[in-house]
């Protein structure tokens, strides 16, 4: 993944700096983007990066591999005239700040996943301007609808979001209210949910648990809200309803997994 940064130094600090980096790589048809706040240590060889936050990222989905790489390309060339050098070396997770510092934790808890269907034909159909004003209402309700539900947004991927709650049935309610609200954009969404556990170190959030809600929002077909077994089980006593979607093999991930529709 070729790497990017901008530096800005502190006036404060003289080893210490306040920068930003910018990631692009391509895969077939899509383009992968990651970027954000950073800090940089040293200097030379000897210089360390590390991001000081959870960075943002957003796929770009081409249509073809020849557009996707002028695309990245075009995506690189502009960044270069923005005063970024390129950064050969790795971004490490958020610099601890004691030496040895917290441990890192296990924290459980319900993932959910929203996705718009067909993103890219509809992007075509209303052109960029309009595209980014349904985008824009797109995220103001889907934001809207985590905070009543007292979600955590993690991460944006271009027309995503992922977002974790303490409570199972709070993701599955606030999944249904998000539905309702951008059906008045013309929208049709996928979602998943899952319940596990994850691991917070250094500012991180990693786990399998992330990976496997991927794979159940990918099984969704428009305006289907799916969820694990996982989640399923931790609902069972409430009045939510659900419907046997059958057993299925999440790609990537051990073992087959059955799954269940939320019935409105």
């Amino acid at each position: 993944m070729p790497k990017f940064l901008r530096i800005g130094v502190h006036q404060s600090n003289v080893s210490g700096y306040t920068s930003k980096a910018w990631c692009v790589r391509r895969v077939g048809s899509a383009v992968f983007l990651k970027w954000g706040a950073v800090e940089v240590q040293g200097a030379g060889d000897g210089r360390k990066v590390y991001w000081t936050r959870l960075p943002q990222e957003k796929t770009v989905r081409c249509g073809t591999a020849q557009r996707a790489q002028d695309y990245a390309k075009a995506a690189i060339a502009r960044r270069r005239s923005h005063r970024y050098e390129p950064l050969d070396g790795p971004i490490a997770p958020r610099r601890r700040a004691e030496e040895g510092g917290a441990a890192s934790k296990q924290v459980l808890a319900t993932i959910l996943i929203v996705d718009i269907v067909g993103s890219t034909a509809k992007a075509a159909k209303l052109g960029d301007a309009r595209w980014t004003k349904v985008i824009g209402h797109y995220y103001a309700a889907v934001r809207k609808e985590l905070k009543s539900s007292r979600g955590k947004e993690v991460v944006t991927t271009g027309d995503g979001i992922l977002a974790t709650f303490k409570a199972p049935a709070a993701g599955i309610n606030c999944a249904t209210a998000i539905q309702k609200a951008v059906r008045t954009l013309g929208l049709d969404i996928r979602v998943g949910l899952h319940a596990g556990e994850y691991e917070v170190s250094g500012g991180e959030m990693v786990g399998l648990a992330f990976h496997i809600g991927t794979r159940v929002a990918a099984k969704a077909r428009a305006g289907e809200v799916l969820v694990s077994s996982a989640v399923r089980d931790l609902v069972a006593k409430s009045e939510i309803r659900f419907r046997d979607h059958g057993v299925h093999q999440l790609k990537g991930v051990p073992a087959r997994w059955r799954l269940y529709r939320v019935e409105h």
